[in-house]
């Protein structure tokens, strides 16, 4: 059952549309007792289970050629199935016969890319910033006008959070415009774009002169916006500065200096409240959320937005601690940047990750207007995917 592979040679379909580039060639191809085992020409090993791999068939009469969905339904198989015959094809592909006569064909890219035995698959890499970040800044109109440029960007805004953004336009409704080079506004209470600006009747204390302490909006939502763009048209108030800090650098501090805090953070919730004259939005959720893996994902935080705290009694104190601990961080030099934004600069951002606050601007002394809006990062992960999409498929 173990042939040598040969070097990759013609294109055949694989699941779905990603670009898998074989790197390593299957050395050899054998039974495990679950399934089947495959060495690898850089000495990895992976061992996939029998229901895996017929699961990921990626024939067209598991998978639709033409929309790269699933249309095979694992639970028509036993739990035990297991492939009669294990071979490598000629092109480096991973051949599989099945009891019921079955043939399944797998692209050894696509098997390497997929491996769920140790070492796990590469993570995207996020890049963590404190004070003195030198905050990744483009050109806008070579953002809005090439594919290229957009990719830069979008790729920088994934890893680090926050850039900035040149040489905007500036008439009414620009920000749309890097919105739409993405995807699909968020549109929110506040429109499809809004205006931050004092208000004589505000309905958000973003509306107003006042300082505004370091937070994600809309924390009121059961889902937080993931990105925020935010195009200065003017600015020519006294005060008014930008101040941004990184909440996963933050949360990672707390974790390592006061654990117990960290601990409180991520597991007891808080109430966040957005009430208005025709809106009242309310959620509960922990101000650090975690993946399985103990990594952090986003951060949940806006004190002038903040409810009462609602948690147990023998809780409340630890609560109170760990949120005026989180707090006090963010005030701190280490984790903070500040800077002004001028006419045709924005500031793009991840914002369940970072943190952004305003120091307070007095309206007497100039006019100060930003256009906003928000996209899901959803729709940043799916345009960059598929700008770094290439025609073909890979090899094999």
């Amino acid at each position: 059952m173990e042939n040598a592979a040969a070097a990759p040679a013609a294109e055949a379909p694989i699941p779905d549309f990603d670009v898998y580039p074989v790197r390593h060639t299957i050395a050899s191809a054998g039974p495990w007792s679950s399934g089947t085992e495959l060495r690898w020409s850089d000495g990895h090993t992976s061992r996939f289970h029998g229901l895996w791999l017929r699961d990921n068939c990626p024939c067209p009469n598991c998978v639709n050629p033409v929309t790269r969905e699933q249309v095979f339904d694992i639970s028509t198989v036993p739990e035990d199935v297991a492939p009669t015959a294990i071979s490598v094809d000629e092109a480096g592909a991973l051949l599989l016969n099945w009891p019921d006569g079955h043939e399944s064909r797998y692209h050894p890219g696509w098997l390497r890319a997929h491996c769920y035995s140790v070492p796990a698959t590469a993570k995207i890499p996020v890049t963590t910033w404190g004070g003195g970040f030198d905050i990744p800044t483009f050109d806008g109109r070579q953002v809005l006008d090439d594919d290229k440029a957009l990719l830069e960007w979008l790729e920088a805004l994934r890893s680090t959070g926050l850039t900035l953004l040149r040489k905007c336009p500036l008439e009414l409704g620009a920000v749309e415009h890097f919105a739409d080079r993405i995807a699909f506004l968020r549109e929110t209470n506040f429109g499809r774009v809004f205006d931050v600006r004092s208000k004589v009747t505000p309905d958000s204390n973003a509306y107003t002169a006042l300082e505004l302490p370091l937070h994600t909006d809309l924390p009121t939502r059961e889902l937080q916006p993931g990105l925020q763009f935010l195009l200065c048209r003017v600015n020519d108030a006294t005060g008014g500065d930008s101040i941004m800090a990184d909440g996963f650098r933050i949360a990672e501090a707390l974790r390592i200096e006061t654990p117990e805090h960290f601990r409180a953070l991520t597991t007891l919730p808080m109430e966040f409240r957005n009430r208005a004259q025709t809106s009242d939005y309310r959620t509960r959720g922990p101000a650090i959320r975690l993946n399985d893996n103990g990594e952090i994902t986003e951060i949940r935080l806006g004190n002038f937005l903040r409810g009462p705290m609602r948690v147990a009694e023998q809780d409340m104190p630890l609560l109170y601690a760990a949120y005026r601990r989180f707090m006090s961080m963010t005030r701190e030099d280490r984790f903070r940047v500040s800077f002004r934004l001028n006419a045709g600069c924005m500031a793009a951002f991840d914002n369940r990750r970072v943190l952004h606050a305003r120091s307070a601007f007095d309206p007497a002394s100039g006019d100060r207007h930003l256009q906003g809006c928000y996209v899901d990062t959803d729709e940043l992960l799916s345009r960059i995917r598929i700008l770094r999409r290439e025609p073909a498929n890979g090899t094999v």
